[in-house]
Parts: structure tokens; C-alpha cells; sequence
């Protein structure tokens, strides 16, 4: 994938949703647990050295699988590289679940399945597309195949 690191810095400089000093032991083998700096900016995971300032790296949470591995500890790999995975250890039981939970709710796919469902939820209520004021069609790029019918076109 293609970007531009100097927005990616700015990125990270932004604020976060979460953000925690976590063990990390990256994909490679050997690699060992270290202490970094995690933040969750949109849906960018960026860990630095807990000394510095500029990120050591950034995971895209788009195609992802999020776990937790036991009770202390959570995974992320990517659906493209399975066996490419990152491991992260919290605290506590409590911080792991939180940020298992906001790693999942941060990926773009996620927020587009919540606009659908919900669309589809005042559509079926109110009998009217939501988005429909906003000159977002049936057609747009937000429709996925869910398994439901198009919204029926409505007359004005």
C-alpha cells in the first residue's frame, strides 16, 4: 500500500481515541514483548517508543482480525497475512476488552455495516431513506450486499 509518510506522522500527532503504554511483540519470529506506546487514531493503530515521538509504525484496520488470546492479551492479523500476527498485553482484563472493542468499531467496513443497517432500520420505520436529503442513492458506494433488498425508490 501506498502512503505518505509525513501525513502519517501528522496522523499520529492527532488525538486518540485510546491510547495506553502496552507489551507489543511484532510478527516477525524471534521478536520479543516490548513496551510501546499504542494509539488509535481513526482507524490507524500507531506504536512508538515510549520515548519518542515520531511513530515506530501504523497497522491499517481494515481487512483485520481482532482476538484476545487470554485474558491479559489480544492479537491483531490481517486476513491477507494470517500468520502475520501482533500481539499486545494489557494491564488488565478490562483494558484488553476495551481496546478489543475499539480496534473492532474503528475499521471503516464496520462504520459502512452500522450506516446500512441503520439506513435500512429508518427506511423500514419511517418509510424514507435517511440519506436521500443528502443526494446519496441506492446506488452509492455505501450499499454492500447484506443480504437485504435495495430500498424501494421513493417518489417526490
Amino acid at each position: 500500500m501506498r502512503f505518505n509518510e509525513k501525513e502519517l506522522v501528522s496522523l499520529s500527532r492527532q488525538p486518540s481515541e485510546r491510547a495506553a503504554e502496552l507489551g507489543m511483540r511484532g510478527p516477525k519470529k524471534g521478536d520479543v514483548v516490548k513496551k510501546r506506546l499504542v494509539k488509535l487514531i481513526v482507524n490507524f493503530l500507531f506504536y512508538f517508543r515510549t520515548d519518542e515521538e515520531e511513530p515506530v509504525g501504523a497497522l491499517l484496520l481494515e481487512q483485520c482480525r481482532v482476538e484476545r488470546e487470554d485474558d491479559l492479551a489480544f492479537s491483531v492479523a490481517f486476513l491477507d497475512e494470517a500468520e502475520r500476527k501482533y500481539l499486545f498485553e494489557c494491564d488488565s482484563q478490562e483494558q484488553c476488552l476495551d481496546w478489543i472493542d475499539s480496534i473492532i468499531k474503528a475499521s471503516y467496513e464496520f462504520m459502512r455495516k452500522n450506516l446500512i443497517f441503520y439506513r435500512t432500520e429508518i427506511h423500514r420505520l419511517t418509510g424514507k431513506d435517511p440519506l436521500e436529503q443528502y443526494g446519496i442513492s441506492d446506488e452509492t458506494r455505501f450499499q454492500v450486499n447484506s443480504g437485504l433488498p435495495p430500498l424501494p425508490a421513493t417518489s417526490t
